[in-house]
């Protein structure tokens, strides 16, 4: 039920023609499925999912083809009944063009789902059901897709004090949570319920700006039997669908820099996964597709629920583009990132593909210096000083940017709204922690490199002394081995045969040693003088040679 609530301020804030009357004008569509489907595997905020499946492949609808890696991830599956017929690099929905891992899967036309079977989460622990949502693929769909089962805990004291619920839509052109209120509000207020008790959460404030009155009136109907649960309709200024700025409107509560919103017994969430978690918890379905708002430089703005990998090319063309359309938007004109090409798949982040021509969005005029005029730090919702941010950014002096808190703008654009000189605000800030967030990461590998070198020297110079330790080891047991060889020689104990196979070996020695003494030389009495000196000279060289080999010799026994 609705309910008179105090309503509190944020700082800043811009009006901008908001656009969304185009693409209310008809119910949901669903869109058909493409002839291929392109799903990345990162699509969220962590770790890159696992693939569990390869090309030749059999799928159903609703089946895992992307296990989450860690808990801070989530799991990606089929939109659709079909073969997968590559799991390859492929062009992703970001503005740097670069490609990530997708599963390209071929629809066989049946849309056949999994088996699904509603889940108990009121018999489970609040880690079982967690793990389920994990696995079932929920994310938010505000735009930051950050994990939502990361998000439904309480925190330290297990409970919250409010859970707010961020309908607002506050950006230009995009109508998805608008329709997605005004036609599934019962099944979006039973997914809040479901949030509500796994928080318990003492009360549920479901914010909504004042621009949607069909949806201001569909929920109030749908939250009138539920209890401690109010519709609150909020001024219609960007950006209060902003989480912090939201929070600071219905609960006064400013969530500082560097604290989390459950410090303050506080939580946010998007109606869309709200909605999201209804189906997985009620029905069985994981998150296979969501509601995008097609608007802009087309004939027929819509909404569609577009499956997960739908390239958005066809999007476009059910919208019927017109002829001068020069660029294509993932989001509003506001937060939204230009797009590399339109052949690129629809993700769980894409809550709007906004078609744009040099008339609808003219080429900005040219930047002019700062003349520090403050317009912008009256318009940030952060309540920041952007101009100087701006100064540091450009001059990459990366320290005093973030000495004045560059990571707490939220890259809203107001600043670059209201700016009398054109300087792209927006663009300096994303190239500031760009940087940061390289430099950390070089500074993260240098480290790491550092410790690997460290524990290197530490590993080869304990190996230098286990090897030393070792061979002196080794070294110290050889001595004793031939210290006992030695004593063994000294004391040797011989058996009575072997000493008598000595004696006769001695006394053998002996008579050689007497046999040579008696020999005599034979035919020497008729020699002449010439004869007896030849036979002195080679006796005296004889014993010249015996006299050179005595030091070589071993002694007489």
């Amino acid at each position: 039920m609705s309910m008179l609530h105090r309503l509190f301020n944020f700082h800043g804030g811009v009006k901008p023609a908001y656009n969304k009357e185009a693409s209310t004008q008809q119910p949901i569509a669903v869109s058909p499925a493409p002839t291929f489907l392109v799903i990345p595997l990162h699509q969220s905020i962590g770790g890159t999912p696992r693939p569990l499946v390869q090309a030749g492949d059999k799928v159903l609808k609703g089946q895992r083809i992307g296990e989450a890696d860690g808990n801070v991830s989530s799991a990606v599956h089929a939109s659709t009944s079909g073969t997968v017929t590559a799991v390859e690099m492929r062009l992703m929905p970001h503005t740097s063009g670069l490609p990530a891992l997708c599963v390209v899967i071929e629809p066989d036309g049946r849309d056949e789902w999994i088996t699904r079977t509603p889940f108990d989460y009121r018999n489970a622990t609040p880690t079982q059901t967690r793990d389920y949502l994990r696995d079932a693929g929920v994310v938010g769909l505000g735009g930051a897709v950050f994990p939502s089962h990361l998000k439904l805990n309480p925190g330290k004291s297990g409970k919250l004090d409010t859970l707010v619920i961020n309908g607002a839509e506050c950006e230009p052109f995009i109508t998805c949570d608008d329709v997605l209120m005004r036609e599934r509000a019962e099944a979006t207020v039973k997914g809040i319920a479901i949030m509500r008790e796994m928080l318990a959460a003492g009360r549920v404030l479901v914010g909504i700006e004042d621009n949607k009155p069909e949806a201001i009136a569909a929920m109030e109907k749908a939250v009138a039997g539920e209890k401690d649960m109010a519709v609150i309709v909020v001024p219609t200024r960007y950006p209060a669908g902003g989480a912090k700025q939201l929070i600071r409107v219905l609960t006064g509560i400013e969530v500082p820099h560097g604290k989390r919103s459950t410090d303050y017994g506080v939580q946010c969430f998007n109606v869309g996964t709200a909605y999201a978690i209804y189906e997985a918890i009620a029905l069985g379905q994981p998150l296979v597709s969501r509601i995008v708002t097609v608007a802009g430089n087309v004939e027929k703005a819509r909404n569609y629920e577009v499956l997960f990998g739908t390239p958005m090319a066809d999007l476009i063309a059910l919208c019927d583009a017109k002829p001068d359309t020069d660029r294509l938007i993932m989001g509003g004109p506001m937060m939204g990132v230009r797009m590399p090409a339109d052949s690129v798949p629809v993700v769980k982040a894409t809550n709007c593909v906004l078609v744009g021509s040099p008339i609808l969005f003219p080429p900005p005029p040219p930047e002019m210096p700062c003349i520090r005029c403050g317009e912008c730090a009256k318009a940030c919702p952060a309540d920041l000083q952007p101009f100087e941010l701006y100064w540091f950014s450009r001059a990459k002096i990366f320290g005093k940017a973030q000495e004045y808190n560059l990571f707490d703008c939220i890259e809203c654009g107001c600043c670059a709204y209201v700016c009398p000189s054109h300087i792209p605000l927006v663009d300096y800030y994303r190239f500031a922690k760009s940087e940061i967030w390289a430099r950390e990461k070089e500074k993260e590998a240098a480290d790491e490199a550092r410790v690997r070198y460290e524990f290197r020297l530490f590993r080869e110079e304990r190996e230098k002394e286990e090897k030393a330790a070792r061979l002196a080891a080794k070294t110290a047991a050889g001595r004793e081995k031939a210290a006992a060889a030695l004593a063994s020689v000294d004391q040797p104990t011989t058996t009575p045969e072997e000493d008598a196979k000595k004696a006769l070996i001695a006394a053998a020695l002996e008579r050689a040693k007497a046999q040579k003494a008696d020999a005599a030389p034979q035919n020497t009495e008729q020699l002449t003088s010439e004869q007896q000196a030849e036979i002195a000279a080679i006796e005296a060289r004889r014993a010249e040679i015996r006299e050179m080999a005595k030091p070589h010799l071993p002694p007489d026994n």
